[in-house]
């Protein structure tokens, strides 16, 4: 088979995937708590690297660990062993290394998978609005336009309770305060959280969270990572870049996106068939985090794709002593 092939997403790479993420946060979680950010991230990246190596698939970076070559999952880098179909990757070795040195809440691995050409390639370190919610509200309850006492009475009408009955979960910053107390006023219950932004949105697409709609500003890599897993679930997600200056704007004119302040929804952001993994390093709202008990290891993780509307909650048990499997 010709490496870079333009083959479908097979099934099996679907549950390969999952594999990459335990590697990785089973890495990380040797870092829990031990307030050494970089060695966490560090040993993700590796993990994740080596991993993804492994898989049968022509594969590019297209939103990754930075755009320094030097790292081990730079943007643009080739992944996979060139055999199989060709993929673009988006990914995250470790959300929350700060949260993880600190034995704190939501830190999660994550990678998504889609055919070449159907993830939307974002700058570094650049920032967007977002707004998401989970199946069953219609695209014009999810709105970054509308005034957020509309957006709650339009996803409380979809889904036949009140506005007092819904949940907003919102990243814990300075910048969300006006829109806490205007969802306050409204009468909506907010939950805050300090990090994880890609778990918020997440949540409110799987069952049990009690997470009904997430709003704020966070990490484009994030909104993008959150709409791949929201697009397994059926849920909604619109998003617009946050261009604040004449240099913010360049920094997206060269990762050629020309219309800033274009709102892009779920399918402008990952087309076409998407697989998603995620495994938990501590806990948080998605997953527990890894369970370490001298040599062996219990991970938690979640695994999805987007053509068949299939997820899996996997529990996985590691012996450490022995080589990945």
């Amino acid at each position: 088979m010709m490496p870079g092939s333009s083959l479908p997403l097979d099934r099996n790479l679907a549950l390969e995937v999952v594999r990459v993420t335990e590697a990785s946060a089973l890495a990380a979680a040797r870092w829990i708590g031990r307030g050494d950010e970089k060695a966490a991230d560090e040993a993700a990246a590796r993990a994740m690297r080596d991993a993804l190596d492994a898989l049968c698939m022509a594969g590019e970076i297209v939103n990754g660990d930075g755009d320094d070559p030097a790292r081990p999952l730079a943007t643009g880098r080739k992944v996979g062993n060139c055999q199989g179909p060709r993929v673009d990757v988006a990914l995250m070795p470790l959300e929350g290394p700060t949260v993880c040195a600190k034995g704190s809440h939501n830190a999660l691995s994550v990678v998504a998978m889609a055919e070449h050409g159907a993830i939307l390639r974002v700058p570094e370190g650049a920032y967007m609005e977002k707004i998401a919610t989970g199946p069953g509200v219609p695209a014009d309850a999810v709105d970054l336009d509308l005034a957020p006492e509309e957006v709650l009475a339009r996803v409380a009408a979809a889904k036949k309770v009140r506005v007092s009955d819904l949940t907003v979960s919102i990243l814990d910053r300075p910048r969300h305060s006006g829109l806490i107390g205007r969802l306050f006023e409204a009468g909506a219950r907010v939950i805050l959280f300090d990090d994880g932004d890609m778990s918020g949105a997440l949540s409110t697409g799987l069952p049990d969270t009690g997470i009904d709609l997430y709003m704020g500003s966070g990490g484009a890599l994030q909104g993008v990572l959150a709409a791949a897993g929201l697009k397994c679930l059926g849920g909604r997600m619109q998003c617009r870049f946050m261009a604040r200056g004449d240099e913010q704007r360049l920094r997206l004119r060269q990762a050629g996106i020309d219309n800033a302040d274009r709102k892009y929804d779920i399918d402008d952001i990952v087309a076409g068939d998407v697989m998603f993994a995620a495994t938990g390093v501590t806990d948080g709202h998605v997953l527990k985090g890894i369970r370490l008990s001298g040599g062996k290891a219990t991970s938690h993780s979640l695994v999805m794709r987007s053509l068949t509307g299939t997820f899996r909650l996997l529990t996985a048990y590691h012996d450490l002593s022995r080589s990945a499997s």
